[in-house]
């Protein structure tokens, strides 16, 4: 089965960072890009940052552009979101999930129909 698990939200305040994980199994990591979303309450859900099967390209939406950093270690089957300098705009809860397409490209990556086997999402709340 196909499974990918979102973990490490919490409470930070303005300012703060946080790092978030995604873990993969039942398929082979390698070979897929891997998307970061987030949704807040009563809105839709918004794609963050993607990043590719090799890690050598990432892709970042316009208000997380400089602040957050994606990242994955194949070998443990796992990609992170380091969130820093954190607003509270960012609360929200968060979502990985795996690219379905061939390859994510600008214009494209953003859009939560192009990826699959979502998990429960973990949630961050940016406050004082």
């Amino acid at each position: 089965e196909v499974q990918l698990q979102a973990s490490g939200g919490g409470l930070v305040q303005p300012g703060g960072s946080l790092r978030l994980s995604c873990a993969a199994s039942g398929f082979s990591f390698r070979g897929y890009a891997i998307g970061w979303f987030r949704q807040a309450p009563g809105e839709g859900r918004e794609g963050v940052a993607c990043i590719s099967s090799s890690g050598g390209r990432n892709f970042y939406s316009a208000s997380v552009k400089g602040r957050f950093t994606v990242s994955r270690e194949n070998a443990k089957d796992t990609v992170y979101l380091q969130m820093n300098s954190l607003k509270p705009e960012d609360t929200a809860t968060y979502y990985c999930a795996r690219f379905s397409g061939s390859h994510p490209i600008t214009g494209t990556w953003a859009n939560p129909s192009q990826y699959e086997s979502w998990g429960q999402g973990t949630l961050v709340t940016v406050s004082s």
